[in-house]
């Protein structure tokens, strides 16, 4: 049997986790610029707090004795690798554990030293969610379509190489910050998504995350007022937020956009929303995050005119497919399609996309190609990408959901 303080170390070593692991990273790392070594040093801090704290309560700061065990950690490292630590920075360390310091926000620096050039482009925003929000390969790999071992290679392979260009932490120069934030941007999105598909806000971890995206979201366009992407990804975020009420029926069950109730989206971010695309369309320069935005953007027009003008959408969705180029957004688009021009045009949309195969572990793509084949009345095929799209889905919601429209055609066939 566990003890009661075995059981409360734990959960507070995992709330600590959850709400600032990517703080103590970039704590860490901004002195040594050795990511791994960071991630290392904490990983072992949170090991000798579970010893600790079982046995001598948790201290009332948990945050800054994980940071002071895990610095000692480090120097201990830097002791074994033959390397000089200062006398003054040891005193520091040793005054650190009585102080109970406050842990600035340091993730916006190391999301900008994760984006140097001298990293490869396409690890960037996975390189900072490992980093910065603790990710493991797996996820990262299923977010961007490749697999974990493969992920996993790219991930060291780019912590050495800060080790070792010895890149700075900072937030770059204007001339030097273009380059660098569409990866930072990337990554703060891919943080949000995630939280944002626990739609219940069930899962603590991902109600974090989404937070946490949208707190650095406001970070970056506070920080880069004139970067319209930083503006178009926020508005894009608060546009997704706001519907999160009516993501699920009162008993739990998937409600599907299209089929939502706009009295129940959040107003005053949708509000927040519009007028943050429109500060970003005033400055000329487009890009994916706001064209995405401006998506969502026509999607709440609904709450006004009462449907949804699906033209409108079309036109968006393909200056978004020829700014991206990104199989997800043809998806959408292929939907989009069918609703404005039949079943038959939505599905040859699809069938465009039929040569890449990582589509065939794609749920919205088996989800998107059994709803166009229902409303066609091909109602084995449809069953059987229904099957497919389901046996794809993790969230027992939208399965149920999946499964009740697959129900539905048997009904019809019989």
């Amino acid at each position: 049997m566990p003890r009661e303080g075995d059981e409360h170390a734990y959960q507070t070593a995992e709330a600590v986790a959850r709400r600032s692991y990517g703080k103590l990273v970039a704590f860490l790392t901004a002195r040594t610029r050795d990511v791994a070594g960071a991630e290392d040093a904490l990983s072992d801090a949170f090991a000798a707090a579970l010893e600790n704290w079982s046995a001598s309560g948790v201290p009332a700061n948990p945050e800054a004795w994980l940071l002071t065990v895990a610095r000692r950690k480090q120097i201990d490292a830097g002791r074994r690798k033959q390397r000089e630590v200062s006398s003054a920075f040891l005193e520091q360390l040793e005054a650190a554990a009585d102080m109970q310091p406050q842990i600035p926000d340091e993730r916006l620096a190391l999301m900008f030293a994760c984006a140097h050039p001298a990293i490869d482009p396409g690890i960037r925003a996975p390189l900072i969610l490992q980093t910065i929000l603790g990710f493991d390969a797996a996820t990262i790999a299923s977010a961007f379509l490749v697999s974990p071992a493969t992920m996993g290679q790219r991930l060291v392979r780019a912590k050495n190489k800060i080790r070792e260009a010895g890149i700075p932490f900072r937030v770059p120069e204007p001339s030097d910050l273009r380059e660098r934030l569409d990866a930072v941007l990337e990554a703060i999105y891919a943080t949000f998504a995630e939280g944002w598909s626990d739609a219940a806000g069930t899962d603590a971890r991902r109600r974090n995350l989404a937070e946490d995206g949208i707190w650095l979201g406001r970070l970056v366009a506070s920080l880069l007022p004139e970067e319209p992407e930083a503006l178009g990804l926020l508005a894009l975020m608060l546009h997704a937020e706001a519907r999160r009420a009516a993501r699920r029926s009162s008993r739990g069950d998937y409600v599907p956009l299209a089929e939502q109730d706009p009295a129940l989206w959040d107003r005053p971010a949708i509000e927040e929303a519009e007028a943050l695309l429109f500060r970003a369309s005033r400055m000329g320069r487009i890009g994916r995050f706001q064209l995405e935005a401006a998506v969502q953007s026509a999607h709440a027009a609904r709450r006004v005119t009462g449907r949804t003008d699906w033209a409108a959408i079309l036109e968006l969705y393909d200056a978004l497919l020829a700014h991206t180029g990104s199989t997800v957004v043809a998806i959408n688009r292929a939907v989009v399609c069918g609703e404005l021009h039949g079943p038959a045009a939505g599905l040859a949309e699809l069938d465009r996309l039929a040569g890449d195969g990582r589509l065939a572990e794609y749920q919205p793509y088996w989800a998107a190609r059994a709803s166009l084949l229902a409303i066609r009345g091909d109602v084995q095929l449809a069953g059987e990408a229904y099957e497919r799209a389901m046996g794809l889905e993790s969230d027992p919601a939208v399965r149920n959901f999946l499964q009740g429209r697959r129900a539905r055609l048997g009904e019809v066939s019989s």
